[in-house]
Order: C-alpha cells, then structure tokens, then sequence
C-alpha cells in the first residue's frame, strides 16, 4: 500500500496552494516501483532557495537598491537516489533524458492542459518558460500538482550504491537448513504456519524463500536443491559481492497462538523465531543458477509489547468508505526499517510480525504480543495498522471479477503506535461525485475528461489528496493505476485528456492524507515515507466511458 513521510513544515496561512492573502484558494504514488507487499512503497527534501514558498515573503534584503532582475520562468525537475547504508547516505543523481517527463498546464477555460517538454541539463530536466500558477508534473502514471520552480523526484533505496542489479526478479536456490522451529503447516488465516525470508540491508535484497515440497510437519531441517527465492521490493535482486561485504539473513517465521477474537475465534500471527546472518558469500542471480543457502538457525531473541487495537474505530468509517461497501481485510504489522528511521520508512524488507484477522473482524483486540528481530539494534522498528473495505458484489468484466477497495492505515514507530489506542488520525473523504452526480452509483460517464468531486473528512485534517483511476479489464496483466496528488484544501480535479480510455470500466478512489510530513507538491518520494503516515479512502463503484 504501501507501500507508504521533517525539516520543512508549511506555515498554514503562508500555504504556496492557499496564495498568501488571497480570500479563497485557486481553482483548480516506484515508487520506485510500485511494491504489492499486502496489498498495495523514500529522506529529506532540500530547497535550494530556503523554507519559504513562493509568494510567502522574502528574506531581508539588506539596505540599498535591489536589481529585481529577471523573473525565472523554468522548472527544474531533479531525481536523486539515495543509497542507505549501515555507514550513512550515498546520493547519486539519476539520468532523467529517457524519464516518461512532461509538465501540463492548465488552460484558463479550466478545461484541457497544455503539454511542455524538458530539455535534460546537468543535473535534471528543465522546462522553460512555464508560467506562475498551478501545473501538473506527470512522471509515467503519476501526476503532482505544485507551484514549485525545483521539484524533486528522488527516492531512496537500501544498500550500497554501487551494488549491481540483475535482470531478474526470480531465482532458483538450493537451500539447507538446520536448527529450525518445528515446522508448521498452514491451516487458516488465525494459523498461518511456517514461512522463510531472506534479507540483506548491505544490498537492496528481500525474498521469499519456498520449498519446492512442504517440509514435514514439525521438521528442524531440511535440503532442498531445488527451492525458489521471489524478491519483493520491487527492485531486481542484486549481484552479492564478497568484496564488499554483501550478507544476507535467513529468517524463519512462525505462528504463535494469541488468545480469541473478539468475535470468539481464535486468533494468531507470525513471527521470526529463528534466524542466521550468513557469511558474505558471491553470487550472480541468472534465474537458472541456484543461490546457495546453507544455514544453520539460532533461536532470536523476544521482543513483548502491549497493544490496544480499536479496530471498531475503522470500521466505523465504512459508509465514508463506500455507502455500499462490506468489511474487509484488517492486518497490524511489525517492519524492519534498514540503518534507522532517522529518514523514515526507507526500504521494505520483509516483516517482524504479521497480523492478519479474518473478514470483517471488528471489535477491540487488547494484546501482548511479542516479536523477534535480528537485525542490529542501528536498525528501526515501525508499526503498520491497516483496515480495509471493499464492495459487496464483484464488477465482472469478462472472465474476471474486480472488487473495488479502499484502506484507512496508520503508521507510526512502533513506540509511538502503540503509545495510546491503536485507531485512525484520518476519515475518508466524503460525498465522491462524478460530473456533479454520486460516484457510488454504477453509471456510465458522459466524457473521458469529467470533473471528480468530493467533500473534506469528518476526522482530521487532509494536507493531500490523491486520486486513483483504476481500470479494470479481462486481463491478467498488470495495469498501473494513473495518480493525481492534489492540495487538502481542494475538493475537486478535472482529469486531463486521456487519463480515462474510451469504452472502458473503471473505478476511482481518493485518497484523503493527513500525514504531517508528506509534500507531494515538494518531493513526493522521500516525503512519502516520513513518519507518521495518517490515510484514508473513499472509492467509487465501477463506472464506463463512452
């Protein structure tokens, strides 16, 4: 979801969005790539011409004339990567010349936008002569609106930066294990069994590692030549390099037993109870050589804590959510954050703890839960509180059957998540219109251009807005969600010309975000990931364009 954000705050009357002094507002998400840890995300921004938005004051400027000079009418769009390590940050600018990279314009009728082209420069892509105001900047299927001169789209990555990435995502391992907790089968969601990750933090590497047959029952090791390693950061699995020190963790997770419901069934979560930091060894992913896993697991230490997860809290929200809309998937999750949490939530490698509840749990669970964790203590911990809603009857298209969904997360250190109740800081939007007409009714739009609507939140304050147009097909191939991240103090977005294919079904979700931190109109991607992470979603039934 999320996939997933402070050293510069927005003074609220002096808001670049708000125009200093104006009475009203002007009218008007991989990541790195986008990474389906659950379901389905990078730092620190810098300004170069300070805290101050445009239009919000000026320094002083000392005594005696000032040459005003020439207004700058260009838009510097900058990409860095910037590389974790247990030995700080390396930043390396991206090339941006072959970026999906263009600047839209409204035009003042309020109806299309104008398209403008960069021109790469060192260190960047420049755009000339764009005029003051609002503009979208859309790199692929993500769209930011800002008012911005210098916008930037770094991101941050785990591991070394000169680490090398393969072509694959996938590769064949032979692994054997000793010393493991015995075995366990998967019975349901509240016993969920055994699984195995492995994970490095000295390059960008986190995988599931799978058995080509289920170890028995209660099994403490086991050879398997021909077991399987699938990464999950959305980024290929890298080159490991002895030289350089590259290791990897095998980590075994169990389930534990925690009690009951609080519908009455029992209930439990997986943990990492057994663990080994392999030696740093060399290996080349090809996705035909295996990757030798050879290790013997010691038990890892228990970390207990208390929670109280007011998961009725979330579920209050469903009518916000979609006024036809069921209870679904609820999870709480404890993650490892690489090297600290000083820049948030940098990296997603793998899980402490996995709580997922079945369908449509509500309640309060009241807990003391415990995890084990491996990595050094240089490592973060944060906590992760999801409740999901979806639609009560499938949207066929074809052979397929679509849900449309929408999620209220928080997410916090895990100190700072479990500190009070667990609940949410934001509500969904409210009042989701299409053309000016209810979105949670199925209907077929008049125009591939409609305008979306929508009205505030009940609880919390959204300083973002993202809007989400997810088509849904008879395919099983991937379709990337088109995105728009938009201003809290705006209710409404005209889609461009062809965000919306013609003779096609969709359905849309917005976003409301009350994360402190998050600047989607500054640094979308390192913003992103500055903790706390406060959000909710309204979503639309399915719809069709002519």
């Amino acid at each position: 979801m999320f996939l997933r954000r402070l050293s510069l705050l927005l003074v609220p009357t002096c808001a670049a969005w708000l125009g200093c002094g104006e009475a009203e507002a002007p009218a008007g998400e991989v990541n790195p790539p986008d990474v389906l840890w659950t379901d389905p995300r990078e730092g620190t921004a810098s300004v170069a011409d300070g805290d101050l938005l445009p239009g919000c004051g000026e320094p002083d400027a000392g005594t005696g004339e000032v040459d005003a000079g020439t207004p700058d009418t260009s838009v510097l769009v900058t990409a860095d990567s910037r590389f974790h390590t247990s030995t700080g940050v390396t930043v390396v600018p991206q090339d941006l010349s072959t970026r999906d990279l263009e600047i839209l314009i409204p035009n003042p009728d309020g109806v299309g936008f104008e398209r403008r082209s960069g021109t790469p420069v060192a260190g960047g892509m420049r755009f000339d002569d764009i005029p003051e105001g609002e503009f979208f900047v859309r790199s692929n299927h993500l769209h930011y609106l800002t008012r911005e001169r210098r916008f930037d789209l770094g991101v941050n990555r785990v591991g070394r930066h000169d680490a090398v990435a393969s072509s694959v995502s996938y590769s064949p391992a032979m692994a054997n294990l000793t010393g493991m907790d015995p075995w366990q089968e998967y019975e349901s969601i509240s016993a969920p069994g055994s699984a195995l990750q492995v994970v490095s933090g000295d390059v960008d590497l986190a995988a599931s590692l799978d058995f080509s047959l289920t170890p028995p029952v209660g099994s403490t090791s086991y050879y398997d030549p021909e077991a399987s390693l699938t990464g999950f950061t959305g980024y290929p699995l890298p080159v490991l390099d002895p030289a350089k020190g590259d290791r990897v963790y095998v980590n075994q997770l169990n389930a534990v037993p925690s009690g009951t419901l609080p519908s009455g069934g029992p209930m439990g979560y997986t943990t990492v109870t057994s663990s080994q930091h392999l030696p740093a060894f060399a290996f080349t992913p090809d996705g035909t050589t295996a990757m030798p896993l050879f290790a013997a697991l010691q038990p890892t230490a228990q970390n207990a804590f208390s929670m109280e997860w007011r998961l009725s809290e979330f579920t209050r929200w469903r009518a916000d959510a979609n006024p036809t809309s069921t209870l679904s998937s609820s999870w709480f999750q404890v993650l490892p954050v690489p090297h600290g949490l000083q820049d948030g939530w940098v990296g997603y490698q793998g899980e402490l703890l996995n709580l997922n509840l079945p369908r449509g749990e509500t309640g309060v669970i009241t807990r003391r839960l415990s995890f084990g964790n491996p990595y050094p203590a240089s490592w973060g911990v944060l906590g992760l509180a999801s409740y999901s809603f979806r639609s009560a009857t499938p949207v066929v298209v074809g052979s397929r059957n679509h849900y449309p969904n929408g999620t209220i997360s928080v997410i916090d250190r895990l100190d700072n998540l479990i500190a009070g109740p667990i609940q949410p800081r934001i509500s969904p939007p409210q009042a989701l219109r299409i053309d000016g007409v209810d979105a949670y009714e199925p209907r077929s739009v008049g125009s591939t251009q409609p305008v979306v609507s929508w009205q505030q939140p009940v609880l919390g304050t959204p300083r973002s807005y993202m809007v989400v147009l997810i088509k849904l097909t008879d395919s099983f191939e991937t379709s990337l969600p088109k995105r728009f991240y938009v201003p809290g103090n705006r209710n409404h977005l005209r889609l461009p010309a062809n965000a919306l294919e013609p003779g096609s079904t969709y359905y849309l979700r917005v976003r409301a975000d009350g994360s402190p931190d998050f600047e989607p109109w500054r640094a979308p991607y390192v913003s992103s990931e500055r903790l706390p992470l406060y959000s909710a979603d309204t979503f639309s039934a399915a719809f069709t364009t002519p």
